[in-house]
């Protein structure tokens, strides 16, 4: 298991330098039955660091979706860079829920400039076929800014674009359950059956399947 103070303390060697680059990813949406699974991988400055501690960057679980938006303005704003990766339901239903979700953060990553000279990577599971190195952190979103960062401008994204498909998918209350299995979310699913974004390898999905033609996530999102 990885020592987390050792972990820390590298970080806080290399973060000095704008030329060692330290990143800090997370995903989100890995429980819903709904929609794609998100990650996002944030650079922080040195000098930021102290600001969003103060400003009440934490785990986005632990804060509400106004405290979200209003601290995901600030990240981005201080961030030296932060991306958003995106696997999508064909490539959960395809790979797994794990491993779509580890793709999904190998791509936030790879998108970032500067590449990270160390990526902390949220939970206990390494990210495969990513060339750069890695440390992972089990609930790395409570004790380490970069990936708490992460995690808010994952969650704040995502949120945005499953309000956006609410509108297209009006039948399953995603305005108010985001994707995830609520009773409501369940009953529509029982009653509509599956849409073209909800995940045809999770048991809930399978049901009553009946949907038209898949609209494609990129052309959602433009």
């Amino acid at each position: 298991m990885v020592n987390i103070q050792q972990v820390l303390q590298q970080v806080q060697r290399q973060k000095l330098s704008f030329d060692r680059p330290v990143a800090g990813v997370d995903e989100v949406g890995r429980g819903c039955l709904f929609g794609p699974v998100v990650a996002a991988a944030v650079i922080l400055p040195d000098s930021g660091w102290e600001m969003l501690q103060n400003a009440g960057v934490t785990d986005s679980k632990k804060l509400s979706a106004n405290q979200r938006e209003s601290l995901v303005q600030l990240i981005i704003k201080v961030a030296i860079d932060c991306k958003i990766g995106v696997a999508s339901v064909a490539e959960i239903d395809r790979l797994n829920i794990l491993q779509a979700s580890l793709l999904a953060m190998r791509r936030s990553l790879l998108k970032l400039y500067p590449q990270p000279e160390l990526c902390l990577v949220d939970g206990n599971q390494r990210i495969p076929g990513l060339s750069l190195p890695q440390e992972t952190i089990v609930q790395g979103d409570s004790q380490c800014l970069p990936i708490a960062a992460a995690s808010i401008l994952a969650k704040v994204w995502r949120d945005q674009l499953i309000i956006r498909l609410a509108d297209r998918y009006t039948e399953y209350d995603l305005i108010n359950n985001k994707g995830y299995g609520t009773k409501a979310h369940k009953k529509a699913l029982a009653l509509y059956g599956a849409s073209p974004q909800h995940r045809l390898s999770f048991s809930p999905c399978q049901p009553n399947l009946s949907a038209p033609n898949q609209l494609s996530l990129f052309d959602i999102t433009r």
